[in-house]
């Protein structure tokens, strides 16, 4: 699927004072949201519910989160829960931005996932079930993971 410009994930940054959504690292309740489809669609935009919920994959390096290299958090882009700190992301070469580590292990479940004919571990937020990118064991230390995720599913607030 062709990513669109007005399709990419809306940062904190880029919205206005009315459009901007609430995102605060204090937000950690883990009380499952639960939307209908229609629900959904009203509040994601199109890319955002292929990933999310339709667990779709964005091409590599054409993603909105791979070159960002600012101080800052991730948030779910569906229910807002903050999931991975800028200091863990580094550069994987893969085109999607990685993460060694997230902020807290409670916030995103780990899902087994045997589409394209491998196995591999899906990571959803813990809160809404959406779908954010996969998990692999190559990343760098102290974990060894990466959180291969998708640029689509998360929302960034830039740290002062």
């Amino acid at each position: 699927m062709q990513v669109s410009k007005s399709d990419k994930a809306v940062t904190a940054m880029e919205t206005t004072a009315q459009q901007q959504p609430i995102l605060s690292l204090t937000d950690t309740s883990l009380k499952k949201v639960v939307k209908t489809d229609a629900e959904w669609k009203k509040i994601l935009t199109e890319n955002q519910y292929y990933v999310l919920r339709k667990k779709g994959t964005e091409r590599p390096f054409q993603n909105e989160f791979n070159n960002n290299h600012k101080k800052g958090h991730y948030f779910c882009a569906a229910c807002k829960l903050p999931l991975f700190d800028s200091k863990t992301k580094f550069n994987s070469g893969t085109g999607w931005p990685s993460f060694y580590d997230v902020i807290n292990p409670n916030r995103v479940k780990e899902v087994v996932d045997k589409s394209l004919g491998m196995v591999r571990g899906e990571i959803v937020c813990a809160r809404c079930d959406g779908h954010i990118g996969h998990l692999f064991d190559d990343g760098p230390n102290p974990t060894g993971l990466r959180y291969c995720m998708n640029s689509a599913a998360m929302l960034f607030k830039e740290s002062k």
